[in-house]
């Protein structure tokens, strides 16, 4: 079951964007089935891994983006990756060491930040990007 389903409501309009955002949201519903499914913490750790490494690749990309372009905001913009960071990294360290597990509240502290971000952040961004020529 889908913890978060991808619509039209998340589309920026820059593609490599919105195929990346596309991802995550694949990512987020695929630790959501290992989550529900049991599947053993190995397992589930390795797509945890996919999804910390995938996000900061993400990351990466939209903060290239910001100085290629000169966008104001992206100070405040890469706080927030920062702190996601922060917040995702000592779960996974607690994880990798036994003292924590996937949780129902965690799945949704992930999918509420995504759809959040999406939606407030990154939404005020792409016009910017997209008057630059990011397509």
């Amino acid at each position: 079951m889908a913890l978060m389903t991808w619509t039209d409501k998340y589309v920026l309009g820059i593609q490599s964007i919105d195929t990346q955002h596309q991802k995550l949201v694949e990512m987020i519903n695929e630790l959501q089935d290992a989550m529900l499914a049991g599947k053993a913490n190995d397992q589930t750790g390795k797509i945890l891994d996919g999804l910390v490494k995938y996000t900061v690749t993400h990351f990466a990309h939209e903060e290239t983006l910001f100085a290629k372009h000169g966008y104001v905001e992206s100070v405040a913009h890469k706080a927030e990756h920062d702190k996601l960071k922060q917040q995702v990294a000592e779960f996974q360290t607690q994880f990798k060491a036994g003292q924590s597990k996937l949780s129902p509240q965690l799945m949704n502290f992930l999918r509420d930040w995504l759809n959040g971000h999406i939606l407030g952040s990154d939404k005020k961004y792409a016009p910017f990007l997209k008057s630059k020529g990011a397509i």
